[in-house]
């Protein structure tokens, strides 16, 4: 791994803080469409606020990416696989940013409000009409079924960089420094 070729720790800390937000979410999403249970309205409840957090994050996220940008592929990444992983990355920030908007959207279609912790109310960002809300709660459901294949997409990608491929993507993304990169004292 070439000094300098990792992600800004802002960077990384974004990128696993959103990975644990993204994942909670997705099994929460999970298990309220798969339950009529009094739980329901607890995970509906986590599920608003968790969501906007996630749309915060992601355009901190978004706006950070564009400032520092991501350290090089290797040189020796086939081309299209250099394509793959730009073009997984811009979906999986259009989805982080899309989804809670879609969410909140279909919320505001159907006269739902949205309550975030404290009481804080959200206005609605569109008018109320139920087929509005179908369409809006079609796209919300099919999407995270997108959403979860590119992160398990994205997640084998990971592996191969650092148990096959070894050469640094993995590292660059890494909470902390590996093993190979921390200098030997002299």
């Amino acid at each position: 791994m070439i000094v300098g070729q990792r992600f800004t720790p802002l960077q990384r800390v974004l990128h696993w803080l959103m990975a644990i937000c993204i994942l909670a979410m997705l099994f929460i999403g999970v298990g309220m469409v798969s339950t009529i249970m009094p739980k329901y309205l607890l995970l509906v409840s986590i599920h608003k606020p968790l969501g906007i957090a996630i749309l915060i994050l992601a355009l901190i996220r978004l706006s950070v990416r564009l400032r520092f940008r991501a350290p090089p592929l290797p040189a020796d990444l086939p081309e299209p696989m250099k394509l793959a992983a730009r073009l997984s990355h811009y979906a999986l920030y259009f989805l982080m940013i899309a989804m809670p908007l879609i969410g909140w959207g279909m919320l505001s279609a159907a006269d739902y409000p949205i309550v975030l912790y404290g009481g804080v109310r959200l206005p609605a960002i569109l008018p109320q009409s139920d087929s509005l809300h179908t369409l809006l709660w079609d796209a919300h459901f099919y999407l995270a079924f997108l959403f979860f294949a590119l992160i398990l997409i994205h997640l084998a990608a990971a592996l191969f960089h650092a148990l096959v491929r070894k050469d640094g993507v993995f590292e660059a993304m890494a909470p902390a420094p590996t093993h190979d990169e921390v200098a030997p004292a002299e």
